[in-house]
């Protein structure tokens, strides 16, 4: 299956909130920290009820190479340690702090020594930055390439592409100088020539700003992409600014290039200068149910109701809120839910927007190929399902979908079939995992 001529669609942008200088929040009385807010290992935790806590300060180690380290974002008491059930489903250890209001910066809270490439690395681990457009993986696994040789380019992802959500255009305009010092980082200690700074071109003002800070930066360009949903995808982006393909199974660096997100290029460089880890997000909070939509800074671990009313409050009654992004957003079945450090956005909706369309007979259109950005068939990969056919699966390679939900927004029949395909995934682990005990009994 050829992944060479990539596709999408176009989805409404709703940039409301692109012109809005983000707000930071006072500190809430609590907050709740879960210990995996990341791709991997869930972190450990270290402290224990009855412990005083400073912002800034270590409260879960990385769990494994794979993982992260969590930190205190206010100052106060831990309450208590215990299970939280996330959005997705599984369960994980949180912090309950209350805070004292003081937001005392922790003495932990310096600068790090950097003198070589692993001084670096042990930075980036230790500043608990992961991938702040959503993907959270751990930035210091990404950057841990070892033979720095084999990177050609490191491409700085600022296309959000998915409607509403503008944080990341904030941090183009309004940290434009971290991200600059950030490129400057890793040119320096990963030994990179070139750094492709790609934005969507419904952002000309990000894009004028990125020109800017990184005028006298040889090693740096900055590359306006068409806006079209889902460019900011990490397969989809590199093939449309380097032109390679990354084959199934592999990850980026496979191709020669490294994909980070904007925020978290700022992050890093912030923590490289402060020795503050990533203990507060910018998060978009909109919808047709919030009354006064913005960019909010808000400590991590504050439940998204306290969010939104700093936002307005809501201006109807919600009938949906989701974590993220419309497309690729999860929907919350709680409103008290934490901000994580891969919360980019609350959206909540009334009742007319968050009513499902009803589903009706697949028309075979092809619509939902013609627009999958993988080249994927969703309606035979749903046929697929239906039948419980593994095998055919495999064939179809269910595995290449990045789940951006291309398929079902264009499909005129309303079928659920990012949903299908993310099922189809399961199905498929299932079906090789069972091929693997029959050849393992031979």
């Amino acid at each position: 299956m050829s992944l060479k001529n990539l596709h999408g669609v176009h989805i409404p942008h709703r940039k409301n909130t692109a012109g809005m200088e983000a707000l930071r929040m006072p500190p809430p009385a609590v907050v709740t920290i879960p210990m995996s807010m990341h791709i991997g290992k869930p972190a450990n935790c270290i402290v224990k009820a009855g412990d005083h806590v400073d912002v800034g300060q270590k409260i879960g180690e990385p769990g494994g190479f794979v993982s992260s380290p969590v930190y205190a974002s206010v100052s106060g008491t831990v309450k208590k340690v215990e299970p939280l059930l996330m959005f997705m489903g599984a369960s994980c250890q949180a912090v309950v702090i209350e805070s004292d209001g003081a937001m005392t910066v922790s003495p932990e809270v310096k600068p790090p020594e950097i003198t070589d490439y692993q001084s670096f690395i042990n930075a980036v681990r230790d500043s608990g930055v992961v991938g702040l457009g959503g993907a959270t993986f751990p930035t210091a696994v990404k950057l841990d390439v070892k033979d720095t040789s084999r990177i050609q380019e490191i491409i700085f992802n600022g296309a959000e592409c998915e409607g509403y959500i503008t944080s990341d255009h904030r941090t183009m305009l309004d940290r434009a100088e971290e991200i600059a010092a950030g490129a400057r980082l890793l040119e320096k200690w990963l030994d990179v020539k070139k750094i492709i700074i790609a934005i969507e071109d419904n952002k000309p003002d990000c894009i004028a700003k990125m020109k800017e800070v990184t005028a006298s930066d040889e090693h740096v360009e900055v590359r306006a992409l068409p806006a079209m949903y889902p460019q900011g995808g990490e397969k989809v982006l590199i093939y449309h600014v380097t032109g390679k393909v990354m084959p199934e199974g592999k990850l980026p660096i496979d191709v020669g290039s490294i994909v980070m997100n904007v925020t978290s290029v700022a992050a890093l460089a912030h923590y490289c200068a402060t020795g503050m880890p990533l203990v507060e997000k910018c998060i978009t909070v909109d919808g047709s149910a919030i009354k006064e939509p913005k960019n909010v800074i808000a400590p991590i671990g504050t439940a998204s109701l306290e969010v939104i009313e700093f936002a307005g409050g809501f201006k109807c009654e919600p009938k949906k809120l989701v974590m993220g992004g419309p497309m690729m957003g999860v929907a919350q079945y709680d409103l008290n839910s934490p901000v994580t450090k891969g919360t980019s956005a609350l959206l909540a909706f009334d009742e007319k927007e968050a009513r499902p369309a009803e589903p009706s007979a697949c028309i075979r259109c092809g619509g939902c190929v013609d627009h999958c950005p993988m080249n994927l068939m969703p309606c035979e990969i749903e046929r697929a399902y239906e039948k419980k056919d593994g095998a055919a699966l495999k064939a179809l390679k269910v595995g290449l979908c990045i789940e951006c939900g291309s398929c079902a927004f264009q499909c005129p029949a309303n079928r659920p079939l990012v949903q299908v395909n993310k099922l189809s995934k399961t199905m498929l682990r299932d079906y090789e995992n069972a091929l693997k005990e029959k050849e393992a009994k031979k």
